[in-house]
């Protein structure tokens, strides 16, 4: 059997791998991104993993191909098929991190925010009172 201090060093590395595991993951999810653009080519889309939008572009023949409410359409149809992308590709890099059984959207929801979710796990909880400094 171990010596108690062994046993304790094991478990602080294997935290420390686990922790620059989740760390090299989020960075990685902080660059992530998806395009979409539309059928027509008018409207494309790139949200951040985070579904932030970064950029829209629009052909320039657009303003004179479809109406107003048309290109607004478009616009939201590209960011949710941008979203949903880039949220399947996240939810991909995580997978190696979680149970094998862990039901992402059971768990989490379907519009599950990882970053925002693993920066949180990640953030120094406040001490409560009776806790030690």
């Amino acid at each position: 059997m171990d010596e108690p201090w062994t046993v304790l060093e094991k478990l602080v590395k294997e935290v420390n791998r686990q922790t620059g595991q989740v760390q090299d993951m989020h960075e990685k999810a902080r660059d992530m991104s998806a395009s979409a653009t539309s059928e027509d080519g008018m409207v494309t889309v790139t949200v951040g993993a985070r579904g932030d939008v970064r950029k829209i572009e629009f052909d320039p023949r657009v303003y004179r191909k479809l109406s107003p409410s048309e290109l607004a359409a478009s616009l939201i149809e590209q960011i949710g098929l941008a979203t949903r992308t880039v949220s399947g590709e996240l939810k991909e890099a995580v997978r190696p991190l979680a149970p094998a059984d862990l039901p992402f959207e059971d768990l989490l929801g379907e519009g599950v925010d990882f970053p925002s979710f693993l920066a949180q796990a990640m953030s120094p909880r406040p001490k409560g009172r009776g806790e030690r400094p």
